[in-house]
């Protein structure tokens, strides 16, 4: 019985010692982690996928066998997986095909059972930096601190997948890490941790919401930087705060607002974004890595990844998606694969676009908040041999 009783009481102690439950994310949670959704995914027919036989499936396989370097391991998806191998090269119609005879679409319904969700988008920034700091380059970048605990419970308690507990030790005591503003009024607490330097805050603010990007140093070289770790603060949204104090309309709150509202207001700036407790810290990803790193672990393509709530929706896995383009009416159907994650996702018809690198995809993304509808296509073996339930929490 005390054995049985042991991870309740870890549970409780870090609970009492107020620690931040978590997903683990690619950005930071815009609330503390709520309870998971219930899955619902529905079988459908192919004619009840709105916009399926206009959308290019062609781009999607690329992204989909990048998937099946992590699902080819998993039993029920490794026929799939090589059969999908088979089809490079192949037409548009001959794909449809395949995606036709080899799944079954499902459509993610919220609890309710409504099918509209919050379709938001996400990029590559690029940053200006420094491996030294100088006046220019003053902004550092942090990797991992050696005194973050992340604690996974998931394998004696399965309903805790994809949650982490995160602290550190004062004494014999778990309490919450640091947040935003006590690392900034104190960054002696991870000097020696500084990864780069870049001489942008906001930039760098934007950094930790987008999860990864590149910086380029003075003599040219690309660095490309990645997620490794949260201190597990939940995210507050600086931009609704903006909202809330007057100091911008509901419509001028994208991410261009919100860095044009910050070069207007520079003496302000700092207490702004202390306002958000969340903290992200980085690692530095090989130079031949041909995309940012997704929470599947494989690259993202650009148009074709989502980040995607994987309590509801299985990593890895195609999604097709009916939304509009950014601030318009304009009809986006788009074949696209779960390959990645984050704390601000939360919920089953909830998804981030993957728009890649670039000022363009920097524009798309930070204007992107559309309805839209989403559909799992799961491979037929898990349907045929009763595994839904399984795919949903994977």
């Amino acid at each position: 019985m005390k054995d049985q009783l042991a991870p309740l009481a870890v549970v409780a102690l870090l609970l009492l010692n107020a620690c931040t439950i978590v997903p683990t994310p690619r950005v930071a949670s815009e609330k503390p982690a709520a309870p998971s959704p219930a899955p619902v995914l529905k079988p459908t027919g192919w004619d009840s996928l709105t916009g399926w036989s206009e959308g290019d499936v062609l781009p999607a396989l690329d992204a989909f066998l990048r998937s099946c370097s992590v699902l080819k391991n998993q039993p029920l998806w490794q026929e799939t997986c090589i059969q999908a191998d088979s089809m490079r090269g192949q037409t548009a119609a001959s794909l449809r095909q395949f995606f036709e005879s080899h799944f079954v679409p499902h459509q993610v319904l919220n609890s309710d059972g409504s099918g509209d969700g919050l379709i938001t988008g996400y990029y590559e920034p690029l940053l200006k930096g420094s491996r030294t700091q100088s006046r220019r380059y003053r902004y550092p970048l942090y990797t991992t601190p050696d005194e973050l605990l992340v604690v996974d419970l998931s394998e004696v308690y399965p309903e805790l997948k994809n949650m982490r507990l995160r602290g550190r030790l004062q004494g014999r005591k778990v309490v919450p890490y640091y947040s935003r503003s006590d690392i900034a009024s104190n960054p002696s607490r991870l000097q020696g941790k500084e990864l780069l330097w870049v001489d942008d805050e906001v930039e760098l603010f934007f950094l930790q919401i987008q999860g990864s990007g590149r910086v380029e140093l003075e003599n040219g070289e690309i660095v490309r930087v990645g997620y490794a770790e949260q201190n597990g603060h939940p995210y507050k949204s600086i931009g609704k705060l903006l909202v809330e104090r007057g100091e911008l309309p509901l419509e001028k709150a994208s991410m261009q607002g919100i860095k044009a509202w910050g070069q207007r207001n520079p003496q302000k700036l700092g207490e702004l974004l202390r306002q958000n407790s969340s903290f992200v810290f980085f690692l530095e990803l090989p130079a031949a890595v041909p995309g940012p790193l997704g929470s599947l672990g494989v690259p993202l393509t650009a148009g074709r990844s989502l980040a995607v709530d994987p309590r509801a929706v299985p990593q890895g896995a195609p999604v097709f998606l009916a939304t509009t383009w950014p601030n318009t009416d304009k009809q986006l159907y788009r074949l696209m694969v779960a390959q990645d994650a984050g704390g601000a996702i939360k919920g089953n018809v909830r998804a981030d676009f993957f728009w890649g690198f670039g000022r363009e995809a920097a524009d798309q993304a930070g204007k992107m908040r559309q309805t839209g509808k989403m559909w799992v296509l799961m491979p037929t073996s898990y349907v045929s041999q009763g595994y839904i339930r399984e795919a949903q929490i994977r």
